[in-house]
């Protein structure tokens, strides 16, 4: 082997090589390490360039900044979109480097639908259950009411917009909406009318409902005046109403 001179002169180009790469990751790590990059500062914007109205400075720099560790090279950006979704009112988060010592933050805020359930928690336009200062929720304006089982947020809320867009058509608007833990529905109007529609046992079931219901429903205002308290549409031809000073009315067949 010690004659044959490509075989030395590979192995010499070989652990030149070798040396090389130490030497320039050494330099590197002890360039990486310089306070030059220590991080300075962490830039946080709405992911849609928008302001943002409940992430603030107090709460980052007591939630999310004390778990941010390493500088510019050094930092888990992974464990910096952790430590900002653990910041109240966060739904998501990208993080990138900004040469030579920042982050830039893109948060998405939760935007609140409604509340959700009666233990505090609030319910957001994209279906997400989350806990925040319900107070501050509050501040905003009126909260609409959703109920439903565990992990049927985002059901409710689809079914919330095409309620939503039905009612509209006759003038009112949904301010809660249920689904039991056996997957019926039911809503309470901004009149103080409450909609039953039962299970969903068939597909389109529901949207036949609702269209016999808009059918009805303006001659039913206009006779009943304010009076009406609830409709069950859980029947399949017809529907059950009462109203102020009206014994209960059942039209239809065995209801479902």
């Amino acid at each position: 082997m010690w004659h044959d001179a490509r075989l030395l002169n590979g192995m010499a180009n070989a652990i030149f090589s070798l040396c090389a790469i130490i030497v320039l990751a050494a330099c590197f790590v002890w360039f990486a390490r310089k306070p030059f990059f220590s991080l300075k500062v962490i830039q946080v914007q709405e992911a849609e360039g928008k302001p943002l109205r409940h992430v603030n400075a107090l709460t980052i720099r007591g939630i999310a900044t004390p778990r941010i560790k390493g500088n510019f090279f050094t930092v888990d950006l992974d464990a910096v979109r952790e430590a900002f979704r653990a910041v109240p009112w966060v739904r998501d988060v990208a993080v990138r480097r900004k040469w030579p010592n920042e982050l830039l933050v893109l948060v998405e805020e939760h935007k609140p639908l409604g509340t959700w359930g009666d233990d505090g928690k609030l319910l957001s336009v994209k279906g997400d259950v989350f806990t925040v200062n319900l107070a501050e929720a509050e501040s905003e304006g009126f909260l609409l009411r959703f109920y439903g089982p565990e992990g049927s947020g985002k059901d409710v809320v689809t079914r919330y917009e095409e309620l939503q867009r039905d009612f509209a058509t006759i003038g009112v608007t949904p301010v809660l909406l249920a689904l039991s833990d056996r997957y019926a529905w039911r809503t309470t109007l901004d009149n103080g009318l409450t909609v039953r529609f039962g299970q969903e046992q068939e597909k389109n079931a529901m949207r036949g409902q609702m269209k016999r219901l808009l059918a009805v429903y303006p001659r039913l205002a206009a006779q009943l005046k304010n009076g009406m308290k609830s409709i069950d549409l859980r029947y399949p031809n017809g529907l059950a109403l009462k109203a102020e000073g009206l014994a209960p009315v059942i039209a239809g067949q065995e209801k479902n």
